[in-house]
């Protein structure tokens, strides 16, 4: 959980008390629940909250992070964690969703480049996996907009920056397993540890 009244994206802003709660707790229950979930490898986006999160999960898992800024969030460019109301005053009107699909945030990139840069970070994951026979359990520790995006790919919908997104709690458990050659999400923004 990062800040509230700030920017995210990719602010390197870490997590505050509370998220460092919320990642003790997902790492106690993933700990507890390892028969289930039987985690091999944690992977995480490179931005500093998702590596708070993930570095809390690995403490009870006894696993290693491998940062990846592959897994980051959209790319806000030059309002990546600043205050919102200077954002406000800066850049009036200035949110994902405003944006066409093709326009980039100041010094960032457009909603276009971060769904290819997702999609592809997505489907190299899945070919990884698949040449281990999917034998690898993997966490990714991201984002709520990376996560909207496989959920988009995953459920074969149509995705774009102005779409409803799709429920991504701070330390929500989203599952994906290949059942029957496919993708399933068996679990969804699952918040039980909390």
């Amino acid at each position: 959980m990062d800040e509230e009244g700030f920017r995210g994206g990719w602010s390197q802003r870490g997590l505050i008390v509370e998220g460092y709660r919320q990642s003790e707790k997902l790492g106690c229950y993933l700990k507890q629940k390892q028969s289930i979930f039987q985690i091999h490898r944690i992977v995480s986006s490179d931005l500093q909250r998702a590596l708070d999160t993930a570095n809390e999960i690995a403490r009870f898992l006894n696993l290693t992070v491998e940062s990846s800024n592959h897994w980051r969030e959209t790319n806000n460019g030059v309002i990546a964690g600043m205050p919102n109301e200077i954002v406000n005053e800066r850049f009036p009107g200035l949110y994902f969703s405003s944006l066409r699909m093709d326009e980039r945030y100041p010094g960032g990139e457009s909603p276009l480049e971060f769904y290819k840069r997702i999609e592809e970070s997505f489907h190299l994951l899945c070919e990884e996996q698949s040449s281990k026979n999917h034998l690898e359990n993997v966490i990714i520790v991201s984002h709520g907009g990376v996560i909207n995006v496989v959920y988009h790919i995953v459920k074969g919908l149509e995705w774009t920056n102005k779409n409803k997104s799709f429920p991504a709690s701070n330390t929500g458990i989203h599952k994906l397993e290949y059942c029957n050659g496919q993708l399933v999400l068996t679990l969804e923004n699952f918040l039980e540890h909390v």
